[in-house]
């Protein structure tokens, strides 16, 4: 079953780009000699190659794994921050609103204390004691 051979002059490239435009003949090349349920035979023997066959789908599977599990973390780790900069927020702001009950009751305090100074400066100027 083999099947016409491609011949394509190569220009002059790189090498990886040779190799790459090689590889990509002889991809071409299985799909045309091998019928569609062969299909997967060539590919687990390419797996069982010394490493000689890249198996790109395998790793663009595993690199999108890796990309949803490092974006499902990362939301995680977002949402944490966030959460712990909410309770800070309110956190402060009770904090603010105790601080200011308490500036506003010692206003209150410090007002009450001018009047009964007045009243007992008036008294001690009436009552006619004066230093």
């Amino acid at each position: 079953m083999e099947g016409p051979s491609l011949e394509v002059n190569l220009p002059k490239t790189h090498e990886e780009g040779k190799l790459y435009v090689v590889d990509s003949l002889n991809n071409l090349n299985k799909l045309n000699v091998c019928p569609d349920g062969s299909q997967h035979v060539l590919n687990e023997e390419e797996n069982t190659d010394d490493g000689a066959g890249d198996n790109t789908s395998g790793s663009n599977i595993r690199n999108q794994r890796v990309f949803f599990v490092t974006f499902i973390l990362t939301l995680i780790v977002s949402l944490a921050l966030v959460s712990f900069v909410i309770f800070l927020i309110i956190q402060t702001r009770n904090k603010l609103d105790q601080i200011s009950s308490r500036l506003i009751a010692e206003t209150k305090n410090i007002e009450e204390l001018k009047k009964m100074h007045n009243t007992i400066l008036k008294h001690l100027n009436q009552s006619g004691i004066q230093e």
